[in-house]
């Protein structure tokens, strides 16, 4: 008889880990999106490492939201859409509603620019990648249970591994950059401000928390069997943030050695060609395609999810269509939409972007204050309620977006006195 071989232990922590991961990395993986690896591009060729530092506390930052949501999601049993309507009333609901469609289509729209940039850069039309992608993400999610959509999500996630391996193509001094993270030459002025707050923007969305939450209710985690999703939402929010870190590396060491500014994903990569070889092209290429790829699907999904939460439709990726028919519809109309604009010839794709950014750190510290006080709240929450440590970070993290807007609103009026 053969004997089955026992797995070495090393193995068999490697494959529980991997079974760990989830909703947590596909959040924090789905933010690298289209429009944010035009803005660390862009951060990257303008200031070179110089926001560095700030990935270092968004991160924390993002831990400490992301885990919020998580907790909520798990211990509630309902998404982030749900409890506001149930806290807060039908009018704040609405509103919240109202400005996460319109910034979420937006995004969306992006997104499906980034898979057009991404196939021409390939050598292919905008007008097959698109609509073609378009109809293969829409059969994943009508077709599939929750199950099977989250472990090729998390699939596409990996396709972030291209700019680690663009860094070790470029060999950028590592010296300047440990140098450049710790001594930043910030700048007060507002186009340095209005990069932070991009970069803040494009990190921490509203969309990831209304996403993360339903998902976990969707997945039925428990509060006892909350651990192993408390390890995938930090090990998620690292892993975002380190590929972050290599895309502004990867046009620091490149681009803004050169003198190169650039706006977008595609005129980065390929500006890379010429610096860095064919090879960093293709690789972020391929990253670039991967993101809006695993974005496209996630964003509709944060939509639906949290509209249908708010008004009480029947919604999660484990029921039919027949069953929840608002949920699948809102999501193929969002997807249809933007489609629709991004085969528009001459639409503004760009200053749509910068619109959906903007939108998002508005609504941000709005949707984390009404965050803040669900996860505080003890009949709600009980003895899962938020830490000390936990809400002196999120709200210096609430008060350092709004502190960077105010200043960004305030700054043409300071020039003036």
């Amino acid at each position: 008889m053969r004997r089955n071989k026992k797995k070495p232990i090393w193995l068999k922590r490697v494959l529980l880990f991997l079974s760990i991961l989830g909703p947590g990395l596909i959040t924090a993986s789905a933010d690298n999106d289209a429009p944010g690896i035009a803005t660390y591009s862009m951060v990257g060729s303008t200031y070179g490492n110089n926001f560095l530092w700030l990935i270092l506390i968004i991160t924390v930052g993002e831990v400490v939201i992301l885990e919020m949501a998580a907790r909520m999601g798990a211990v509630t049993g309902k998404g982030t859409a749900d409890l506001i309507r149930e806290r807060f009333g039908v009018k704040m609901t609405t509103f919240a509603m109202f400005c996460l469609l319109i910034a979420n289509l937006g995004t969306t729209v992006a997104e499906f620019a980034g898979i057009a940039a991404a196939g021409e850069l390939f050598g292919i039309s905008k007008v097959i990648t698109v609509p073609v992608l378009a109809v293969l993400m829409s059969l994943l999610i009508l077709r599939s249970n929750y199950k099977v959509v989250e472990n090729i999500l998390i699939g596409l996630s990996l396709a972030a591994l291209s700019y680690i391996a663009t860094v070790f193509i470029i060999k950028p001094d590592w010296g300047v950059i440990l140098h450049d993270t710790v001594r930043p030459q910030i700048q007060l002025t507002s186009d340095y401000i209005l990069s932070i707050l991009a970069v803040i923007g494009t990190t921490i969305t509203p969309w990831a928390i209304f996403y993360l939450q339903s998902s976990i209710a969707d997945k039925d985690v428990s509060i006892e069997n909350y651990r192993n999703t408390k390890i995938d939402v930090t090990f998620g929010s690292a892993w975002g943030n380190v590929i972050s870190a290599c895309i502004i590396i990867v046009s620091a060491a490149t681009l803004f050695k050169m003198g190169i500014k650039v706006e977008d994903a595609k005129d980065a990569a390929m500006a890379l060609a010429p610096l860095a070889g064919e090879a960093s092209t293709i690789l972020f290429a391929v990253g670039l395609l991967g993101a809006s790829l695993l974005a496209v699907s996630v964003l509709p999904l944060s939509t639906t999810y949290a509209v249908c939460e708010a008004f009480g439709f029947e919604r999660g990726l484990n029921r039919s269509f027949r069953e929840a028919p608002i949920f699948y519809g809102g999501f193929l109309g969002i997807i249809i939409l933007s489609v629709i604009i991004v085969l528009i010839p001459d639409m503004p794709l760009f200053q749509m972007m910068i619109l959906s950014q903007t939108l998002n750190a508005l609504l941000l510290p709005v949707i984390l204050a009404l965050v803040l006080r669900l996860a505080n709240d003890r009949a709600l929450m009980g003895n899962y309620r938020n830490s000390r440590l936990t809400n002196i970070l999120a709200i210096a993290i609430t008060l350092l977006i709004i502190f960077v807007t105010a200043i960004l609103l305030l700054e043409p009026i300071i020039r003036l006195i």
